[in-house]
This record gives C-alpha cells, sequence and structure tokens, in this order.
C-alpha cells in the first residue's frame, strides 16, 4: 500500500532537504505569531477595527433625557410616531387583503390538516370568511352604503308605487324604533320620489330592462323575486345585508337581536317549536308489516321576506341559483325555490349548496300565525315584546298592521280581539 502524503507544509525544508522536528515546527509557529502581534499592536494601537467616539455605546443619564426633549425634537418625534402608525395601519390592511385573496385562492380546496381533540370538545367551523369587497362593482351604491351602513350592516327593502301605503308604515315603525341603518331600493321613479320627500335613505338602480319591467308593474311575488338578483352587488361591496319585505313592523333593533354564525338567518313560517325548528315525522305504511314505520324528517320552510344574509361564497351562490331558477321557470315561488335551493342534499345528479343556516327565535321573529294563533291567546306570551312582527300569513295586511301597533305600541290590549286566526 501507498504510503500517507504529507501536505506541502509539512514536507522538508531547509536547504538540506531533511525534514524539520516536530518541535522545531511549533517554536517556529509560536514566534511567527508573536512578531505578527508586536507589529499589530505597533501600527493599530486602537485595535484593528478603529470606532469614532459617537460609536460608542452610550446610556443617557437622565439630565441628558431631559436636555434632548426640546419642544421641536418631541413634536419631531410624535410626527415620525404618526407616520409610523400611518405606515403600519397599511401595512394591517394589506395583510387583511392578502389574506382574504388567500382564503379565495384556497376555496372548496383542503389547505391545512387538522387533529380531532378529546371526545366531546370537537366543533366544526359554522362561519364562513367573507369575500374580498369590490367597490368596482357599483360605485355609485358603494358610496350610499358607506353613508348608511352601520358596521358593514343594513336592512334593504325592494319596492314599487303599487305598495307605497304599506311601505310608509314599513319606514315609519323603523324610525320609531331609532333604527338608522336601512335603505329602499325604488323600483320605479314615484317610489324614489316619495323617499326623499319623507327623508327615508334610497337607492335607484341604474337602467335594466329585465329588472325594470317587472319592478314598475309587477305583483307582489314578482317584485319579491327580483331581490335575489338586486342583493348580489350589497354582498360583492362587502355589506351583510337583513332583507325586510315592508309588511313587516318592527318593535326593537334587529340587530342586537342576530347571532352572525351562518350564512343565512332566516326567519320560520313554523308556528310553534316543532315546525320551526324540525322535528322526527313518523310515516305509516301498514303494508309493509314489520317495517311500517319509517322515520322521516321535516320542519317548516324559511321566510323568504325576511333574512339576514352575510356576504359570503356561498351566500352569493345561493342568490344566483335561486335567481337562476326564477329566470328559468317564471312560475316558480321565489320561496320555494330558496328553500329548496338552501335544503336540498347532495344526490346524483344534483349538487346541494354548503351554506350554514340559522333559524330565528320565533316568539322574537314573529309570524302573524303565531301572533293570531297563539300568542294573543296566551297571558304570558302576551307580554312578551317581539322584535318585529311579519303579516305573511294574512291578506288583509294594513288593519292587521295598525292593529299591530295598537297593541304592541300605544298598549290597547284589546286591539287583536276581532280579527279571525286565519283569512276569511
Amino acid at each position: 500500500m501507498a504510503g500517507r502524503r504529507e501536505a506541502p507544509l509539512m514536507r522538508g525544508g531547509g536547504a538540506s532537504g531533511q525534514p524539520l522536528s516536530r518541535g522545531s515546527r511549533i517554536g517556529a509557529a509560536v514566534a511567527v505569531g508573536v512578531t505578527l502581534g508586536c507589529v499589530c499592536a505597533f501600527i493599530y494601537p486602537d485595535g484593528l477595527i478603529s470606532r469614532s467616539p459617537d460609536s460608542v455605546i452610550h446610556w443617557p443619564s437622565k439630565v441628558d433625557l431631559v436636555a434632548c426633549e426640546t419642544p421641536k425634537e418631541v413634536a419631531n418625534v410624535k410626527s415620525q410616531l404618526a407616520s409610523l402608525e400611518r405606515k403600519n395601519a397599511e401595512f394591517r390592511k394589506q395583510i387583511d387583503e392578502l389574506s382574504m385573496k388567500l382564503q379565495m385562492a384556497g376555496h372548496g380546496k383542503n389547505q391545512a390538516m387538522y387533529s380531532a381533540g378529546p371526545f366531546g370538545t370537537v366543533k366544526a367551523l359554522r362561519t364562513n370568511p367573507t369575500v374580498m369587497p369590490d367597490d368596482s362593482i357599483n360605485p355609485r351604491l358603494a358610496k350610499i352604503l358607506e353613508q348608511v351602513a352601520v358596521k358593514k350592516e343594513l336592512i334593504v327593502a325592494v319596492a314599487n308605487s303599487n305598495v307605497k301605503e304599506t311601505l310608509a308604515m314599513w319606514f315609519t315603525n323603523i324610525k320609531r324604533v331609532g333604527i338608522s341603518n336601512y335603505l329602499v331600493v325604488a323600483l320605479d321613479d314615484n317610489v324614489e320620489d316619495f323617499c326623499k320627500s319623507k327623508e327615508v335613505p334610497v337607492y335607484r338602480r341604474d337602467p335594466d330592462e329585465g329588472i325594470d319591467s317587472i319592478g314598475k308593474t309587477g305583483g307582489n311575488h314578482a317584485v319579491s323575486a327580483l331581490k335575489f338578483r338586486i342583493l348580489r352587488e350589497f354582498l360583492q361591496l362587502g355589506y351583510s345585508v337583513l332583507l325586510s319585505d315592508i309588511d313587516i313592523m318592527f318593535f326593537q333593533n334587529p340587530f342586537d337581536h342576530l347571532y352572525r354564525d351562518s350564512d343565512i338567518e332566516s326567519m320560520s313560517d313554523g308556528h310553534n317549536n316543532m315546525t320551526a325548528y324540525g322535528f322526527n315525522d313518523v310515516f305509516d305504511e301498514p303494508s309493509m308489516g314489520w317495517a311500517r314505520y319509517a322515520h322521516t324528517m321535516r320542519i317548516w320552510v324559511y321566510n323568504s321576506g325576511f333574512f339576514f344574509i352575510r356576504p359570503t361564497i356561498p351566500s352569493i351562490e345561493l342568490l344566483d341559483r335561486v335567481a337562476r331558477r326564477l329566470s328559468r321557470e317564471p312560475k316558480s315561488w321565489d320561496q320555494a325555490v330558496f328553500n329548496e335551493e338552501l335544503f336540498f342534499p347532495s344526490h346524483p345528479g344534483y349538487e346541494g349548496l354548503h351554506a350554514s343556516k340559522r333559524t330565528m327565535d320565533i316568539y322574537l321573529f314573529m309570524n302573524s300565525k303565531v301572533l293570531f294563533k297563539t300568542v294573543r291567546k296566551d297571558a304570558q306570551l302576551r307580554k312578551l315584546k317581539p322584535v318585529i312582527v311579519h303579516l305573511n300569513y294574512h291578506p288583509d295586511k294594513e288593519a292587521r298592521m295598525k292593529a299591530v301597533i295598537e297593541f304592541y305600541v300605544n298598549g290597547k290590549q284589546n286591539a287583536l280581539e276581532h280579527f279571525p286566526d286565519g283569512s276569511e
């Protein structure tokens, strides 16, 4: 085997070519090191890295601080702090926008892995992130909403001239309660002028033949169907909307009674806890013998005339689905389509909507069946003050609306007695 080759510095030195001893090599290295150290000490008495007196770390005394705090310097420091705070706010805004874009980009994809906690502690996400506002969708509406909305929330009603008297009762009650964040979407010039004369916030959409032709002459159901197209812009601008029909009386501020934990929060057409919140309905088919009983789940529909909708992707998809179906199926009832799209699950040939939903308290957000069939006949329930009453079950709306005001606002205890439970 070949012997180990020595590095060049370890090979023989000297004229004779004989290798130096180990002790000689160490001694030579020490001598060189000492010599270099002496030379550096002589040339650089302050060290190899020179420092000016100003660069020395100096902890100012209390006297130094007081001396430096002249009014001009203090003002300069405050100005710098204000500038930094503005920049910090801009950075925070950019971070929020980038985070929202990241959420939007990852929508529908599994971006993270989660581990399950202990038994009984696991809860799924209930609140979808809101969309990133886009003022370019409708700059004029964006300016109106900026003035009217409170905390990016507002009540919205859609109306034409056919319901002017009912509309007047609607916004009069809203004003009485002290609600300021509400807006009427006028479907014709007459309603727009009427609202302006009463100092009611109003928005007249830009001309749209598809909407204007229905808005000017359509009945209740036709006008009601338009709201699903109209509300889309509100959500795209980043606002949560409490959609309200105009046959609704307000007695408290509804924004004090919302949970805001779902895409859709809606009042129910149910008239008791079972029908409003769901129940197990057993279907009996005797011919099946042992398997004659089949369990079914039932719930009465959400009312499409009063619901709170957050600006999320599932919410916008719901509006698109309903508007698309109503345009293809003109004879369909918007409330039926609204509930079908909201509740029907995915199945072969159909992809359901993945939207979270919450049913409102039926005694706070009360329909007129609950009021006239149950509440007015119960001594304890009569003492409750609802947030709203929706006259959705009865065609004699104006007469009953006036009676409801007499009962809840003016305290007239027999104001509701002469009405039948249902319609005649």
